[in-house]
């Protein structure tokens, strides 16, 4: 396994908030029906996403665009929200985080907000005639992608021409009619498809992040292979508690069914793992958050929430189960001496590291939660790279489905967030039309 999840300290035996033995039972029993409904849809194709890393026939393509990309620019900005930028920078940041030159390929910014002070500033910081441009929306009317898109476009057109412009801009999109579509016949922009049958909160493992992945010079196929080593093993497992996805989704239903638990920390022990927690919150929330159920995922950075958090962690509500996630320290800061300041109360930090304050902390602070009967799963990768990331990715994906299975919702709709993308439309209309009503009176 690329990464180890422990579970003991979800228990009734180790912690007050834990699962009884027949708690967890109850639910591991119920996921033997909805493992074999997984094997069911990966075997018939009925959940597109299951199929996504065995594939192959794609990646000349892709590394075709990867490869002119990385030739051409030397700056690659991803334009998208949500599921169609959130993995790629996940992937992106466990090898870059943004403070140094030791990138693999060009400078990538992927973008996941419209905020337009921060996205101005970006833009004003790039050579427009060595930047390439992606935009990314599976349905091609996400509204935060049009306008980035339609922002972009004008100022390459007067900056390197239309001809430029199009060898310099791509469209990731679904095989259907859309603004987005439309937008690129215009300009003659190239189109990758996005695939339809697989949700952006699930689109990592297609040419949503494998495209960035490969232009960043990290090695995509081992995403994908990490992602199909945890798939066959859960599709292979004899019983749910074989399964580590299958655990996990156990544990957080019952701790919530039965200790009111709603609420699921994921405390990261790594910068390059931030990206990552984040990814996790959108999948976790927007794919479970239905009819009144769901448990709110909460993205928690160690140690520096330690100082920040824990005193309500410990002594606030007890409505929160925890995964300490970490991997690897690495060995790149050096011991400090504190033998010439002569200061008794430094003994403690003489000959120590970054790294190694870094790990005990992630195991003080597992252990107090743990001492203070908060339920903790752990979950220790072998490395933080490709190969562990794919893995921990399928491994939430198959999670965020199975415990979807266990709370009856449907993980890949999102009807509350349409309504709102809906009602964000007709206020932009109302507004216009208000606008456009003040003229005339202006006029006269």
């Amino acid at each position: 396994m690329p990464y180890h999840q422990d579970i003991s300290a979800c228990l009734r035996d180790r912690v007050e908030l834990g699962l009884s033995e027949s708690e967890l039972s109850f639910f591991l029993d119920a996921l033997d029906p909805a493992l074999g409904r997984l094997r069911k849809a990966y075997h018939d194709g009925g959940i597109g996403l299951l199929r996504v890393p065995e594939r192959e026939d794609d990646w000349p393509a892709l590394k075709e665009v990867a490869g002119r990309y990385r030739a051409s620019f030397s700056d690659v900005v991803i334009l998208g929200t949500g599921g169609s930028s959130l993995g790629g920078r996940a992937l992106h940041n466990m090898s870059n985080i943004g403070f140094s030159e030791r990138s693999r390929g060009p400078r990538m910014h992927i973008v996941t907000n419209i905020d337009p002070y921060s996205f101005d500033e970006l833009l004003r910081s790039l050579d427009l005639s060595r930047t390439g441009f992606i935009a990314i929306s599976k349905s091609g009317g996400t509204s935060e992608t049009l306008l980035q898109t339609l922002t972009v476009l004008p100022m390459l057109l007067r900056t390197i021409g239309p001809e430029m412009t199009s060898k310099a801009f791509s469209i990731v999109t679904q095989n259907a009619d859309s603004p987005l579509r439309r937008i690129a016949g215009k300009y003659n922009l190239p189109v990758l498809e996005h695939d339809s049958d697989v949700g952006g909160r699930y689109s990592v493992l297609t040419t949503v992040g494998m495209l960035p992945s490969l232009i960043a010079g990290l090695d995509a196929e081992a995403v994908r292979e990490g992602a199909r080593e945890i798939l066959f093993r859960t599709l292979d497992s004899g019983r749910p508690a074989d399964s580590a996805p299958a655990v996990g989704a156990a544990v957080s239903v019952g701790l919530e069914r039965y200790h009111s638990i709603s609420c699921s920390v994921m405390l990261a022990y790594s910068d390059r793992l931030g990206s990552l927690a984040r990814w996790y919150r959108q999948l976790w929330a927007e794919s479970l958050g239905k009819e009144g159920k769901g448990t709110t995922p909460i993205y928690a950075a160690g140690p520096v929430d330690q100082h920040s958090q824990l005193q309500l962690w410990l002594d606030g509500p007890r409505d929160k189960m925890f995964t300490v996630l970490g991997g690897p320290v690495a060995p790149l800061a050096k011991p400090v001496d504190c033998s010439e300041i002569r200061d008794p109360r430094l003994d403690f930090l003489d000959q120590v590291t970054l790294g190694d304050l870094m790990e005990v902390s992630r195991q003080a602070t597992t252990e107090t939660l743990i001492g203070n009967g908060c339920p903790v799963r752990t979950i220790d990768m072998d490395a933080i790279d490709e190969r562990c990331m794919g893995a921990l990715m399928m491994h939430y994906m198959l999670e965020t489905i199975l415990a979807a299975d266990l709370l009856c919702v449907n993980p890949f709709d999102q009807p509350a967030v349409e309504h709102g993308k809906t009602l964000a439309r007709r206020m932009l209309l109302e507004r216009k039309s208000a606008a456009a009503s003040i003229i005339p009176e202006r006029a006269a």
